[in-house]
């Protein structure tokens, strides 16, 4: 049993910060301290969030104007991915919240149906079609729905955001933790005195001793206590996802009002994908690459390529390139085989990481931290509750990592060794669970079943394969389908129902603001 009343957060950064603010908000009554270390770089890979973040500040009672100020923030919409199904082959939107289904007689399938009736119908209508939401982002738009025309997306549960995570940090640790009781210690960790019950105090530097009945580790990829003094296995995720490097750099606008878009953008390239992340002052962008296929100096040049290229949406010159500051990040993909090891618990990067696709890193830590909690909640903590945990965090960092993974499994790039490996028999055994089988035609019941499970409604899994040209068909009557002319009327109907309700999107989204204007008007105060 752990009796928990102090604990010990080793690791400054978004993760140390996060999981103080949220324990010490959770917990006002238990000793709640960071040790951090001024020797070791914070690493700051993550910018983009999912709208798990809009949670955790709501959680914590955090002013969101006050919030994006004091972190160079904007909004986030959608997740858009060019050119993963094929070189040049194309864009689409990975869109938050829920699909309107107003109308429809079979959710997703209407859509379906249409497709299949009418072949020429883009892909990209599949989004535009359930997601009204759509017609904002698609056009660098914002709006917060009063009028509820854009029903039923909700700027609340349906947005998250871009930001500088060294700088929401820094903000929770002046603004929020201290202020709230959370100690602070100032100290570089050289080693540890370990028993049968964990780590009974950690050595510093200066000679001192720090105690703790739980450490939390938040020491980034090195994970020093649990990977280092504890020596948890760690488990990695290289077959699953080889890609173990990143070149990041700072953008400044050109063309602020262009750039600014309201989602992240993936874009990949010969050997990997680039991320461009518009933030309120800037842009941030990235290439993420595998050094098993491409050196870190090749891949600097072709993510430099990329900067001065149209896939930008204002290319930058060669000379404006060379000026820019780029980083070399070293990653380390997948998860220690237990997280919480007898007093020690991991969170944020020194647990496990999958890579920046789909913006897991904060997604990852608001998620352990809010479980930790729960565990915590109980006036001791026994060895079937630690249990528990572990089974938990990593059930969701592995469900995750495989929808990263499908996004590689679905191309059908061929361009490049990377893309040759990557999409056929480095995933095809890693993903048996999740694929019933290449939908070619169609396929008898059971394997339709089989996949409506995995292409929940709510599961981005569903926009990305759509996006990629691997259209599952749930519950339609597959023999109805084939029958042609005779539900023709009922597709024609459907598909003037959704092009009704797109030209009524398309409307409202025509008088709704820019992005910039609206962060302008309603954030920054310009």
């Amino acid at each position: 049993m752990i009796n928990v009343n102090k604990v010990v957060i080793v690791g400054g950064g978004s993760a140390g910060w996060m999981t103080a603010a949220y324990l010490i908000k959770t917990f006002p009554n238990k000793q709640i301290v960071v040790l951090e270390s001024p020797d070791i770089p914070i690493v700051g890979v993550g910018e983009s969030t999912l709208a798990s973040i809009t949670e955790f500040r709501d959680y914590l009672g955090i002013d969101e104007k006050d919030f994006m100020q004091k972190t160079n923030a904007s909004y986030k919409m959608s997740i858009k991915f060019t050119d993963f199904y094929s070189e040049n082959g194309g864009s689409f939107h990975y869109p938050f919240g829920k699909p309107n289904f107003e109308k429809t007689a079979s959710g997703f399938d209407d859509w379906f149906q249409i497709k299949h009736t009418y072949p020429d119908t883009p892909l990209t209508d599949f989004v535009q079609s359930y997601f009204p939401s759509s017609f904002l982002f698609e056009n660098n738009k914002f709006a917060t729905n009063e009028s509820g025309v854009y029903s039923p997306y909700n700027k609340k549960t349906d947005v998250a955001y871009h930001f500088d995570a060294t700088m929401f940090g820094l903000w929770l640790k002046e603004s929020y933790c201290i202020p709230r009781g959370v100690s602070y210690i100032e100290g570089t960790v050289v080693d540890a005195i370990t028993s049968k019950n964990g780590i009974e105090a950690l050595k510093l530097n200066n000679n001192s001793e720090v105690h703790a009945d739980l450490f939390i580790d938040c020491t980034g990829f090195k994970s020093i206590l649990l990977g280092g003094f504890l020596k948890e296995e760690f488990i990695s995720y290289e077959d699953l996802l080889p890609n173990n490097s990143a070149w990041a750099c700072q953008v400044p606008y050109k063309e602020k009002e262009k750039e600014l878009e309201p989602f992240t953008h993936c874009t990949a390239l010969k050997n990997g994908w680039c991320w461009n992340i518009p933030l309120w002052s800037r842009l941030g962008t990235g290439y993420v690459f595998s050094n098993k296929y491409i050196s870190s100096d090749e891949a600097l040049e072709e993510f430099k390529s990329y900067l001065m290229s149209k896939k930008m949406i204002v290319p930058r010159t060669k000379e404006e390139v060379e000026s820019f500051d780029y980083r070399l990040i070293k990653m380390r993909v997948g998860i220690h085989k237990r997280t919480w090891v007898k007093n020690v618990v991991a969170i944020g990067l020194s647990a496990g990481f999958i890579e920046p696709l789909e913006s897991n890193g904060l997604f990852t830590v608001t998620n352990f931290v809010s479980k930790l909690a729960k565990t915590l909640l109980r006036e001791d903590v026994s060895k079937f509750d630690i249990d528990v945990y572990n089974i938990a965090v990593y059930g969701v960092f592995r469900k995750f990592a495989e929808f990263v993974a499908m996004h590689y499994a679905l191309s059908h790039r061929d361009d490049s060794l990377y893309w040759q490996n990557i999409n056929s028999k480095t995933f095809s055994k890693e993903l048996e669970s999740y694929i019933a089988s290449p939908v070619v035609g169609f396929q008898d019941l059971q394997d339709r079943k089989m996949f409506s499970n995995f292409l929940d409604p709510s599961a981005g899994i569903t926009y990305v394969s759509v996006g990629m040209g691997y259209l599952v068909f749930d519950s339609v009557d597959i023999d109805m389908l084939r029958r042609g002319d005779s539900i023709k009327a009922f597709v024609d109907e459907q598909r003037e129902m959704f092009n009704s309700k797109k030209t009524i999107w398309r409307q409202a989204s025509q008088h709704a603001p820019t992005l910039m204007q609206y962060l302008e008007k309603n954030i920054y105060g310009v």
